[in-house]
């Protein structure tokens, strides 16, 4: 039975991800959150759908390593992994960011720092069996720096490069590193954008485009696809064009 583990259970994406791999298979499934109440809420909704599925519990402190390195290994040392998913993150206002330095610092930690840490955790156990896929759940916000969401896409932007960085390192291995770039897609966290008009993805179709990039371990998924072809635009603009836009 494939092992996967879920950092940041209660999050849309990785919710609806975790519906389409039971939906599959029966599998071993370790969602960790913040949160007991709200993920053991997901985790009975996933026992529902796949009673043959073996659902786990786990609740970390997120921005804290030692306890990041403390839940990773109590997880490896249960059992080997096959897929981490790290999907967690928050969609901090860069208003706020601007004007509150410790949000500006919350933001950054868990939608950056926090991803990183946790994947670095995972990489020397799966390394170590070399077998596994970690996939981490990134932005297109971080290929280029906008006004109006900058500390956001500055986090999904360290994320990138290090998921760039351990790619690398990992390419004469069999684990799998594996970045997803959402563009906004309808979730909770994307509330406020969708009461302003803007026009969102479906968290499912999401979903369908992660599972299938982590299946076949493609470096980088864009999801929907479309947004490939819009950041390469964006990030081609020529500066002077670029700074003239309100996005």
């Amino acid at each position: 039975m494939q092992h996967i583990v879920i950092i940041g259970a209660t999050s849309a994406m990785a919710e609806h991800c975790a519906r389409l791999w039971v939906q599959a298979a029966p599998v071993r499934l370790t969602l960790v959150g913040r949160d007991e109440a709200r993920t053991r809420r997901v985790a009975d909704d996933l026992r529902v759908r796949s009673p043959q599925s073996d659902v786990h519990v786990m609740t970390s402190d997120f921005v804290d390593a030692a306890a990041i390195q403390r839940t990773v290994s109590h997880i490896v040392n249960q059992a080997a992994v096959d897929v981490v998913l790290i999907a967690h993150g928050v969609l901090s206002g860069q208003g706020t960011c601007q004007d509150d330095l410790l949000a500006c610092d919350a933001a950054l930690q868990v939608n950056g720092v926090s991803p990183v840490l946790f994947a670095e955790a995972f990489a020397k156990p799966m390394v170590a069996t070399n077998h596994g896929t970690i996939a981490i759940i990134g932005s297109v916000a971080g290929d280029r720096g906008r006004k109006t969401n900058y500390v956001y896409g500055a986090a999904k932007g360290l994320v990138s490069r290090y998921a760039q960085g351990m790619q690398h390192r990992l390419a004469q291995t069999n684990v799998k590193v594996v970045l997803i770039k959402p563009g906004p897609t309808d979730t909770p966290m994307t509330s406020d954008l969708k009461a302003k008009g803007q026009k969102m993805a479906s968290v499912e179709v999401v979903a369908q485009d992660i599972v299938k990039g982590i299946a076949s371990g493609k470096p980088v998924v864009y999801t929907p696809g479309i947004w490939q072809v819009i950041m390469l635009v964006v990030m081609h603009l020529p500066r002077f064009v670029f700074n003239k836009l309100n996005i």
